[in-house]
């Protein structure tokens, strides 16, 4: 019988040791590299409850490879520490107690030196377990470590912005002289869908988590999908246009947070002397009328397609018209959409974009057992799917089947719209 961490790989997929050995140094390398612009103060403070300290990133993705790589691999397994297993547990009931989400702020000790310091003993240890002689439940296991630490690379820096924004300051994260080029205006259109029966859900040899399975048939009927996202420039028409006044394009929970919350623009827009600006990890810009909008709840985007006399696009929708996209996209600190003509060039790297499907299991989903069948399955409600990848997005971490998922409020994520509509 698979092993949980088995189920989350396709058997002909299993990387080598060796391979494994070098994506490791390789992607825990990437983690404290977003890191090291950050100073002990940015890196321990949490802005909101649904964000982490930056320390805390660091530490959570270590205690994973620790709790479900060392324990069980090594004979003599000692924790580095006996508290970090509650202190920076996320989550996962099946291994303990964990230290509340909303008060990981208050975490000033272990320091951030100490959090690197365990960073590396536990480095050490991975690889020295980590050798040709290893079996395959221990590298499936590393390889979803590793595509858990690169969610929290972004996660790191979605949090890192959010916490940057509220200081009056406008500081940045990057060197604020690198300004962030303009984007060139794309051409808008639509691509004519023929739907019928299609095929869902990943296959093949590459990795996948066990969300974007089983493989499945899904029914569509006809439809047309926007060849690019929505923009900055659209987005200010629709606020001129009273779209955040008008109770009629809300869903009812959407217009009750909007009141609320009195939003009036996307989250890090700010109206200086009648001119929008933008709040960017490189600091407060000129907003780039062309650059896709980000930073939009699902609220905001099913009210601005309704508006539009549109429709947010079905996951499976998505996933059929862009199943033969490439999905190589280059990092980048801000999106700046596509000017290409080719249809779909934004599709990736650019922002998540916000579908009206519910995150709900795929047909004959199984959550794998144990504490790893946490990972994804139990999040299956009151949530919405999220389809492509931001330009935060690793290297690598993007493909046509991934499922990320957000609740309809949020909006410190990356994520923006595509249209769709009926045929």
């Amino acid at each position: 019988m698979a092993t949980p961490a088995q189920r989350l790989m396709p058997t002909s997929a299993r990387p080598t040791a060796a391979a494994l050995r070098d994506r490791f140094r390789a992607v825990r390398g990437a983690s404290e590299a977003l890191a090291a612009a950050l100073s002990p103060e940015d890196a321990c403070v949490q802005s909101m409850p649904d964000a982490s300290p930056a320390k805390w990133h660091l530490a959570h993705v270590t205690w994973f490879f620790e709790t479900f790589v060392l324990e069980r691999a090594e004979s003599d397994f000692r924790a580095h520490h006996p508290a970090f297993r509650e202190l920076y547990n996320s989550y996962y009931n099946g291994i303990g107690r964990q230290f509340p989400r909303p008060q990981r702020g208050l975490i000033t000790r272990p320091s951030l030196d100490e959090v690197l310091a365990y960073r590396r003993a536990v480095d050490t240890r991975v690889l020295a377990v980590l050798g040709d002689d290893a079996d395959a439940a221990l590298l499936a296991t590393v390889e979803l470590g590793l595509h858990h630490e690169q969610q929290h690379q972004e996660l790191l820096l979605m949090d890192i912005k959010h916490l940057l924004s509220v200081n009056p300051l406008h500081p940045a994260y990057a060197d604020a002289t690198a300004q962030v080029a303009a984007a060139s205006a794309a051409t808008g259109g639509w691509q004519d869908c023929a739907g019928g029966l299609v095929e869902l859900g990943a296959h093949g040899d590459a990795f996948s988590f066990d969300n974007e399975t089983p493989r499945h048939r899904a029914w569509l009927e006809p439809y047309r999908l926007a060849t690019r996202l929505v923009t900055n420039a659209e987005w200010c028409e629709f606020i001129a246009d009273g779209g955040y006044t008008n109770p009629l394009l809300w869903l009812a929970d959407g217009w009750a947070t909007v009141s609320a919350e009195d939003w009036k623009a996307p989250l890090y827009w700010r109206n200086l002397d009648g001119e929008w600006f933008e709040f960017t990890l490189h600091g407060l810009q000129p907003l780039d009328p062309h650059a896709p909008v980000v930073h939009v709840s699902h609220f905001e985007a099913d009210a601005y397609a309704q508006w539009a006399g549109a429709r947010l696009p079905t996951e499976a929708e998505w996933e059929a018209a862009l199943a033969d996209q490439p999905c190589a996209p280059a990092f980048a600190l801000h999106p700046r959409g596509s000017a290409g003509a080719q249809p779909f060039a934004d599709a990736f790297g650019q922002v998540w974009q916000w579908t009206r499907s519910a995150y709900l299991p795929y047909p004959g989903f199984s959550p794998a057992a144990g504490a790893v069948g946490e990972y994804n399955g139990k999040f299956m409600s009151n949530q919405q799917t999220l389809r492509g990848s931001a330009c935060i997005t690793p290297s690598g971490h993007a493909r046509v089947t991934y499922r990320n998922f957000f609740y309809p409020q949020q909006r410190w994520a990356f994520c923006g719209l595509r249209l769709a509509c009926d045929a």
